[in-house]
């Protein structure tokens, strides 16, 4: 090795000293190595390291479906906070449960990964059993196991209350909520932040739904529009749900939001680009996915597992979705506030309410 040379050290030493291995020796002479590596421009070779210390610096991401703008801002958030803690990460499209524990089980023991961040789990998931089984260091992110002391989540219900609430102060009295699969934590606390707040409020309410996803949002939208009485404002658990109430919407000649108004679970740029532009409520998905990386780095390095919830401060990012309810006589089309400048034809910042 150069730099032993340089060092006037034996190879074993240098390479120990530029390991970061604690050893009884001379101040002065670790200096001497380390001055060497510096002048040499000399970098550790990642692969041998990482033989030696048993770490891969890798850890694996399962997400449900790549198709879901949440899990892409989850993504960028774990992707980029690993990337400033010097760890890659591995993302894995969870389509097919019963084999995720076994692939992250091969890849801890092939020495591809040191740890997973689960955002995939759901009732029944062999995944979680298999982690614990085998010892292998994980965190479940945004959908949550209870129980497990590995949970990074957000107060997401906050954002179902503040939804509730400005719709109230349009003056709705009449709102559904178009919710995801029943049995995910994450559409449990969706759920209840929307009931418990439209029942303080005394605000006539009702949840619908089955699937986080266009598809699904259609499917409510079309139960809901078959009402005798259909709501006068509807609020998805995500915006994929709301561009599939917004076709069912265009097919069936309602305009938005003249005969209803719509607003959404999570602010994407999607949103902005929508005919008309959807009013969304913003969550800190980025921010989740860095404290996944955060709880997994910290448990490789000794800390205990434990829940953690990420400060959670939604924001109502108003468009043209939303407005008051239409006249109950069905007279006229209230005017409302566009986007786009009509003079520089350039997108408006879009007001926000904070809660």
């Amino acid at each position: 090795m150069d730099v032993a040379r340089e060092a006037g050290v034996s190879k074993a030493l240098a390479s120990r000293i530029l390991n970061g291995e604690q050893l009884p020796i001379r101040p002065e002479t670790r200096d001497r190595v380390v001055l060497a590596a510096r002048r040499l421009d000399y970098r550790p070779h990642a692969a041998a390291r990482s033989l030696k210390r048993g770490e891969t610096g890798a850890l694996s991401l399962l997400v449900p479906t790549l198709t879901n703008p949440v899990f892409a801002l989850l993504s960028r958030g774990a992707v980029e906070r690993a990337l400033e803690r010097d760890v890659a990460v591995l993302l894995i499209e969870d389509t097919a449960p019963a084999r995720a524990g076994e692939l992250v089980s091969r890849l801890v023991q092939g020495g591809r990964i040191d740890g997973a961040i689960v955002a995939s789990v759901q009732p029944e998931h062999p995944l979680p059993r298999t982690l614990e089984r085998l010892r292998i260091p994980h965190v479940f992110a945004h959908r949550t196991v209870p129980g497990s002391n590995r949970n990074v989540s957000m107060a997401d219900g906050k954002a179902s209350a503040l939804a509730v609430d400005y719709l109230a102060q349009l003056g709705h009295r009449w709102i559904a909520h178009i919710a995801g699969p029943r049995l995910l934590t994450t559409t449990q606390r969706l759920v209840e932040g929307f009931s418990a707040r439209a029942a303080e409020l005394g605000l006539r309410h009702v949840v619908v739904g089955d699937d986080f996803s266009e598809p699904g949002g259609a499917r409510a939208a079309e139960e809901l529009f078959d009402l005798r009485v259909p709501p006068t404002a509807i609020y998805t658990g995500s915006l994929t749900q709301a561009v599939g109430v917004l076709h069912v919407a265009f097919e069936r000649g309602l305009r938005v939001p003249d005969d209803f108004s719509l607003i959404a679970s999570g602010e994407l740029t999607l949103a902005n680009f929508l005919n008309p532009p959807l009013t969304s409520i913003s969550l800190p998905l980025a921010e989740l996915g860095a404290a996944a990386v955060d709880a997994l780095v910290g448990q490789l390095g000794g800390d205990e597992p434990r829940d953690i919830v990420v400060d959670t401060h939604p924001e109502v990012i108003v468009r043209s979705s939303t407005a008051p309810p239409p006249d109950p006589a069905g007279a006229g089309v209230r005017t409302r506030t566009t986007t786009r400048s009509a003079a520089a034809g350039e997108m408006a910042p879009a007001d926000r309410v904070a809660s």
